[in-house]
């Protein structure tokens, strides 16, 4: 008989579900997006009801359109946007306000207010993180001071607080379960990395200490069992991970040395840094890739806010075309792209510069510039953010002469390719380029005993391509100091 695993990965801009034989191969896969909110300069938000509602939907479409029944599902695994911050009444169910997305801004006053009190030392030693509004903590605050009743409610212990993991298990179990996993847990700014708990003292601080917080499992636990009104049967949910990390597990990662880079709405590269919680001093983050049996791996990792987002933005806000695909024919035809440079900072710059401030861009415009040169910006924008990342986990002291890149974004081949010149390395492309989804289902199959070991999931780790430089010595550093001017320009701090 074969076992199925039903992976949903909640993303920034869709919802999604895949199942997954036991090997890995995807059986049936299905997406729906949903609205974004911009209530303000710098603010994002979703509107919870949809997170939720897509999710359901794409699980029971996928069941539908493959004809599985529900009983063949051995295990659930969840990976999702991480950072985004929901608080609910724990009596009716209800956010109290909109989900707060990675993405916003709007605690920046508060942050800097935070750093100038001199806790920024405090915050990456106890966190790995640094100061900023991309992290959960900080948005709490914001619901708690902002929405009335909010701490009302809290102090009654009524309000519940979790990223999106958290709060789909709350609803898939009926409220059962308030868990999440260390590496959610790890990008909220209130969880120490070292001792593995809630730190109290970052909570006190924060004025945080009167939501309930969720309970922090290994990535591979038992989180609950949906309920089976969702799905037509009672399925265990026992895998969880921040997306990122869960594409850590996707690609294979697992030795000390390893990189993966994951092009979605935003761009993220984590390296295995095994049992050393490596202290960045180039602005990078220090964070958990993923804890098994009790065991922490740690990571180092270089965030990058826009990535996919800003080939949204070209095709949504701009209309220069119609559907995503079309890049890789527009990006051939550009004929003036290596002046043009698109600097994405639309809520602004992540690592290596952590510019909450800093706005977007073009720059080298002429009366020639054409949609194609635009759009190949666009996607180098990608890679020259990618750069800036490589360079401070060389300045860490980290070195590796190939990298492993997944995500929506790196079907094109136009942008992998540039990718590998611009680096001066291989890069390689699995066969499975959602590997969110599943480092999600692996997790979860590993609990299960699907898998016995990380042996057996790296085994199952195929590449599809490998691209290796091509471009003239000289050149990409010549482009990339074109670059570099170009984020000069946007810059509000240094």
């Amino acid at each position: 008989m074969t076992h199925y695993i039903l992976a949903i990965d909640q993303g920034t801009t869709s919802s999604r579900a895949i199942l997954f034989d036991e090997k890995g191969a995807r059986v049936g896969q299905s997406q729906q997006e949903f609205p974004q909110i911009f209530p303000d300069d710098g603010w994002v938000e979703h509107d919870p009801e949809d997170i939720w509602s897509s999710t359901l939907a794409v699980c029971q479409s996928v069941l539908k359109d493959t004809g599985i029944d529900s009983q063949a599902i051995a295990t659930i695994g969840i990976t999702n946007q991480r950072e985004t911050t929901i608080l609910w009444d724990t009596e009716t169910g209800k956010p109290v306000y909109n989900a707060i997305v990675w993405q916003d801004r709007r605690t920046s006053g508060f942050c800097q207010s935070l750093s100038n009190q001199g806790l920024g030392v405090k915050v990456q030693e106890k966190t790995g993180l640094l100061i900023d509004p991309y992290f959960s903590a900080t948005k709490i605050r914001w619901i708690l001071d902002n929405v009335e009743g909010a701490r009302e409610k809290a102090q009654a212990g009524r309000l519940a607080f979790g990223t999106v993991d958290s709060f789909l298990l709350w609803r898939l179990t009926n409220g059962k379960s308030h868990k999440t996993d260390a590496t959610n847990a790890a990008r909220t700014m209130a969880f120490n990395i070292h001792t593995q708990e809630w730190d109290a003292e970052l909570i006190e601080l924060l004025g945080i200490g009167d939501v309930l917080f969720p309970e922090v499992m290994d990535c591979s636990a038992d989180f609950g069992v949906i309920d089976a009104s969702w799905l037509g049967a009672e399925i265990p949910v026992n895998g969880i991970a921040g997306d990122q990390q869960a594409a850590l597990i996707g690609q294979a990662c697992f030795t000390p040395g390893m990189v993966k880079s994951t092009y979605g709405t935003g761009c993220f590269m984590i390296l295995n840094t095994g049992d050393s919680a490596i202290h960045s001093e180039h602005k990078l983050l220090t964070t958990v890739g993923y804890r098994l049996n009790g065991q922490v791996t740690y990571a180092l990792e270089g965030s990058i806010f826009v990535a996919g987002a800003a080939i949204q933005w070209l095709r949504d806000g701009l209309k220069l075309f119609s559907d995503a695909k079309e890049t890789q024919s527009l990006a051939k035809q550009a004929l003036n792209d290596d002046s043009v440079y698109l600097v994405p900072a639309f809520t602004g710059l992540g690592a290596p510069y952590w510019d909450p401030d800093a706005r977007g861009a073009m720059i080298g415009l002429t009366r020639d510039t054409s949609v194609s040169d635009i759009v190949s910006a666009g996607l180098r924008s990608v890679c020259y953010q990618t750069r800036d990342l490589v360079g401070a986990m060389a300045q860490d002291g980290a070195t590796f002469s190939s990298l492993r890149v997944d995500g929506g974004m790196v079907i094109n081949d136009v942008m992998v390719q540039f990718l590998s010149d611009l680096l001066e390395i291989t890069v390689e492309r699995p066969c499975v380029t959602e590997t969110t989804a599943l480092g999600a289902a692996f997790l979860a199959g590993l609990r299960v005993g699907l898998y016995d070991s990380l042996e057996d999931i790296e085994a199952l780790w195929k590449a599809d391509k490998s691209f290796e430089p091509t471009m003239e010595k000289g050149t990409g550093d010549k482009l990339y100091q074109g670059w570099q001017k170009a984020v000069d320009r946007v810059r509000t701090r240094e």
